[in-house]
């Protein structure tokens, strides 16, 4: 690109920013705001992805710590469940096990196990710090793909209202200037009128 044209397309782009008798404070007041909405997109979008999935992360590493797995025997069969599934997928189903937990307690209840399983085969049983049944926590790799995907939504998230924010400043910048033009052409149209005749 030669030199005056890069001269004059950068003036181009900067001419809100100079000193110009056509520049409204209007003009000015929109530059600013675009330029604060996207550093805002950018890198409040950024932050707040991060901080994010950062959050979701230690409380996924939280949860993991404080859940533990014992050893249980399956009660009854699970083979059923497999009949049902479509496609090689993990199935997860309730059913009736009976567990020791580090105390030497016995507990019996229906807890989550996976599917294909007869009768008295020896299943992992997560318990909570009091002992409660529970869910298996998800791995760190599970836990660090949903805590990306989650901040990732967040950041669009926060983007995107940032954007519309901006959005609503400009539309209600475009009304303003379009009422003071309206209140110039009532001034100024009827004096070309006159002119014309």
């Amino acid at each position: 690109m030669p030199e005056a044209e890069y001269a004059r397309t950068r003036r181009h782009l900067m001419w809100r920013w100079r000193s110009n008798p056509l520049r409204r404070h209007a003009d000015v007041v929109e530059a600013r705001v675009v330029v604060a909405v996207w550093a805002a997109v950018s890198l409040g979008g950024a932050f707040v992805g991060t901080l994010t999935a950062d959050s979701i992360d230690q409380s996924f590493a939280e949860r993991r710590a404080a859940l533990h797995a014992d050893q249980g025997v399956l009660l009854e069969s699970t083979m059923d469940a497999v009949a049902m599934a479509e496609g090689p997928q993990r199935i997860s189903v309730r059913a009736q096990v009976r567990w020791t937990t580090s105390d030497g307690a016995t507990h019996t209840s229906r807890a989550w196990v996976d599917a294909g399983r007869e009768a008295g085969a020896t299943v992992p049983v997560w318990t909570d710090g009091q002992g409660r049944l529970t869910r298996e926590p998800p791995s760190a790799g599970e836990a660090a793909a949903e805590s990306a995907f989650l901040g990732a939504g967040a950041a669009v998230a926060f983007s995107g209202l940032t954007y519309a924010a901006g959005r609503a400043v400009r539309w209600r910048l475009d009304r303003r200037r379009y009422d003071l033009w309206a209140r110039e052409w009532e001034q100024v149209g009827p004096q070309w009128r006159r002119r014309t005749m």
